[in-house]
């Protein structure tokens, strides 16, 4: 049975990634949502319920348009995937800043948003210093809901291999507690659960609860 308050307009931000492209086809399914607006840089697949802006981020965030009840950050890169440490800061932490401003002046009163495990702005380690630091923008800027999500290793078919989680993956498995790696189908299915709950303030979402909300 659909749920009686199931947000019906939404915006993702990161589709075309591991994880948002298993959270856009988890709701472009469900009964309740009317819109799903996803901006990406290339063209997603085209879904009667989807609106698809394409192209750099700083020309496609103005042109954004509402109504949004609630969405979602799926953002992320590697340093070396980024090049250097200020790329990586300008997309990992920068551009989710300004998207999360941007959904807030499109209407959202509930941005979620994919963070790291060990996120911490105080961290020596440049990865979790930079996550924590992005969490603690997104807390200032008040939102009525914000729900951070802390995963470990995401263990999925990326269409990029990545060498550190090819390495990681199989011991990701069998580790205990929130340093278990997380499948995304389990993280995409916990987010629409998390996006369905009536709450105020900031949730933080450890890892092992992920797991446990994507059963």
């Amino acid at each position: 049975m659909p749920h009686s308050n199931s947000p019906r307009n939404l915006l993702i931000f990161g589709a075309s990634g591991l994880t948002g492209e298993h959270l856009l086809d988890r709701v472009l399914n469900e009964p309740t949502v009317k819109r799903v607006l996803a901006p990406s840089r290339r063209p997603l697949a085209a879904h009667p319920h989807l609106e698809n802006p394409y192209g750099d981020a700083a020309d496609v965030l103005p042109k954004l348009t509402g109504p949004v009840d609630t969405a979602f950050c799926c953002l992320g890169t590697t340093l070396r995937q980024a090049g250097s440490e200020s790329a990586f800061t300008a997309i990992d932490r920068d551009l989710v800043i300004a998207c999360a401003q941007r959904a807030r002046e499109l209407g959202a009163r509930h941005f979620l948003v994919l963070s790291a495990l060990g996120a911490d702005p105080q961290s020596r380690v440049f990865y979790s210093r930079i996550k924590g630091e992005m969490e603690e923008a997104l807390k200032a800027q008040d939102w009525p809901q914000l729900t951070i999500a802390r995963p470990s290793l995401l263990l999925g078919q990326r269409r990029e291999q990545r060498l550190i989680e090819q390495v990681a993956a199989p011991m990701a498995r069998i580790l205990l507690g929130k340093w278990r790696g997380v499948p995304v189908c389990l993280l995409a299915r916990a987010l629409w659960r998390l996006a369905l709950e009536e709450r105020s303030g900031t949730r933080i979402v450890e890892s092992d609860e992920l797991r446990r909300l994507g059963r």
